[in-house]
């Protein structure tokens, strides 16, 4: 009965910092209905600037709370610096562009970060006066801890009592549930926007702040955080604090138990229960069905008559060139490009399934993963020969495409995207964890290409023809029929149901095919680099899809050949030029997003367009 009490504790003071990033994400997205990957960088950013804080002070319980402040305040003005020097230039923009330039703030503060405060964990030692032993059934807890407790509450009534109370409050619920009203009222929602932005990171930078204390500040606690508060705003519902709260209490209660009673599955365990939650109550436990998520834009697979010809011309005209490479590049080219056609096959199926089908997916890198691991798991266990392989990628990546598919279906907006989030973390936590099968995140290495594909040019061939076969096939699909229905169901779901289209089936197959055609990607992909890790699996992975895709030009055909370059190509050529490659790529794709906010082919197309009339 002690231990249950005193871990059931831990996980309420553990709530508190997840609770803080969890609900400013909440209110982020609520209003501005931003998906704010930058939020655990705020998270990273509030620890360090405390931790910095605290030592100029000379620790102690003041430096504790001139930490605490500093942190606050200065993550309060890095939100207002991105909102306005950024995110507002991007409002008018699809709502998915937001994403990735998030996710370039995120590079350029790993970078920051790394310069100002180096590569080792920095822990501040807790406060005396916190530190004092309270004795609960014999064992010994911190004061901290039940300060830790208290604050969580304390900050939801806060909250709650400034949402409501308070005419400020009163318009971010306005503009929440209606922003057009709001806007014919004559309210400027752009600082609404800015101090709704301003408040979630401000929470953000807190949260890092009250948890250094219990674990050192390190470069790696943005990614780490962000799952578990995207989990926790979807299982509370999005856009509800108490939802936020509930979910926090829930979510830190389950990783206090389970790193104690099943460690075998802890990373899985989170995963898993957000996926029986949104199974079982798709809005989350307190949230609203008319939530309404990211919406991408319309894919036209039949252009203009004459836009088609001249879209085959130069589909042929570049097919040809890609040919010709090998007559004059080197072995890293012709490596560099490999990889380029497979991200580009990739971002394929994500434009397939996003642009198509109207369906976002967060964690479309488990299906590329599965089709890696297929393959590596085929020639290491079972001596598959390379063509062999290359079959089983799909097989296994669409099977695994089947079985989530059939759940993630079901939701829309938001909900699926985290679903598919969900689904991929689980995928990547049983391929880290395996070591017997899988061989953990030791990976699996040697899989290396038959004789006939092992030189350069040879594999680039192989990857051209197989990428090239593998996009016109989805091209097809798109255009045919069963494409037709598939954006029918997107675009006008009801009638598509009163006209006998099975719109959830269209879905589902749909969703299947786009995770047979990344498997296959997945499966070259083992083969290239000869070895497979379970980062093929993780979230920035699903992060660079998602990336490519919106770089490109979601509604183009060639925007995920044209997104890949650009970014697989800056990728590869800056890690390999300097150090800090992480902000210089995370500039450049800002500025990418600013002046092509519709992606490189859309914004141009959109110009020449605009100069024809």
């Amino acid at each position: 009965m002690s231990f249950v009490v005193v871990q059931a504790l831990t996980g309420l003071a553990d709530a508190a910092s997840l609770f803080l990033v969890a609900v400013g994400l909440s209110l982020v997205f609520g209003v501005s209905r931003i998906v704010n990957f930058a939020h655990g960088s705020f998270y990273m950013l509030g620890a360090y600037a405390a931790y910095s804080a605290s030592a100029a002070v000379g620790g102690g319980l003041l430096g504790f709370v001139a930490g605490a402040a500093t942190a606050t305040a200065a993550l309060a003005g890095l939100g207002l610096v991105v909102e306005v020097g950024l995110l507002r230039r991007l409002y008018a923009a699809p709502e998915l562009l937001q994403l990735v330039a998030t996710f370039a703030v995120v590079l350029l503060v790993q970078d920051l970060a790394l310069a100002v405060w180096g590569p080792e964990d920095l822990l501040l030692p807790r406060v005396p006066a916190l530190s004092e032993p309270i004795i609960v059934l014999g064992h010994r807890l911190p004061l901290y801890d039940f300060v830790l407790i208290a604050l969580g509450p304390l900050v939801l009534a806060g909250l709650w009592l400034l949402l409501s109370r308070t005419r400020w409050g009163i318009l971010i619920r306005a503009a929440t549930e209606d922003r057009e009203m709001v806007a014919a009222l004559g309210i400027d929602q752009r600082w609404l926007f800015t101090s709704v932005f301003c408040l979630g990171a401000a929470l953000a930078g807190l949260g890092g702040a009250i948890h250094l204390p219990r674990e050192p500040a390190n470069l790696m606690m943005d990614l780490g955080i962000i799952a578990e508060a995207f989990v926790v705003v979807v299982v509370g519902g999005m856009g509800s604090m108490a939802g936020a709260y509930l979910a926090a209490v829930l979510i830190a209660e389950l990783r206090a138990f389970g790193i104690v009673l099943f460690p075998e599955i802890t990373l899985v365990l989170l995963f898993a229960v957000m996926a029986v939650i949104l199974v079982v109550r798709p809005y989350g436990l307190l949230g609203r069905p008319d939530v309404a998520g990211p919406q991408p834009s319309s894919f036209d697979p039949h252009p203009a008559s004459a836009a088609r010809q001249g879209l085959r011309l130069a589909i042929v005209a570049g097919l040809v060139g890609l040919v010709a490479v090998p007559l004059f590049a080197g072995g890293f080219t012709l490596q560099v490009m490999s990889e380029i056609f497979i991200f580009a096959l990739f971002a394929a199926s994500l434009q397939f399934i996003l642009g198509i089908g109207g369906m976002i997916s967060f964690g479309h890198a488990a299906y590329f993963g599965l089709g890696a691991y297929g393959a590596a798991l085929a020639v290491h266990h079972l001596n598959a020969s390379m063509p062999l392989a290359l079959i089983a990628a799909p097989l296994v990546g669409g099977l695994g495409a089947l079985v989530y598919g059939w759940f993630c279906v079901r939701l829309s907006g938001v909900y699926m995207a985290m679903l598919t989030l969900a689904f991929a973390q689980i995928t990547w936590s049983v391929a880290f964890q395996w070591y017997d099968f899988t061989g953990g995140d030791n990976g699996i290495l040697g899989v290396w290409p038959a004789p006939w594909a092992a030189s350069p040019s040879a594999f680039y061939y192989l990857s051209l023809a197989v990428v090239t076969i593998a996009i016109w096939l989805l091209r097809r699909i798109s255009a045919a029929p069963f494409g037709f229905a598939l954006r029918a169901g997107r675009d006008a779901g009801d009638r598509a149901e009163a006209l006998g289209v099975d719109v959830r089936r269209q879905r589902w197959l749909a969703f299947s095919v786009a995770g047979a055609a990344a498997a296959t990607g997945g499966g070259l992909y083992a083969f290239l680099k000869g070895s497979v890790f379970p980062d093929v699996l993780a979230i920035p992975m699903s992060v660079d899809g998602l990336v490519m895709v919106l770089l490109g030009g979601i509604d183009r055909a060639l925007g995920p050949l044209v997104g890949a370059a650009t970014f697989t190509g800056l990728k590869i050529t800056i890690s390999s030029a300097t150090d800090l490659w992480r902000s210089l790529l995370g500039g450049i794709i800002i500025a990418v997003v600013l002046i092509f906010p519709r992606g490189i082919l859309g914004t141009v197309g959109g110009q020449r367009r605009g100069g024809a009339k």
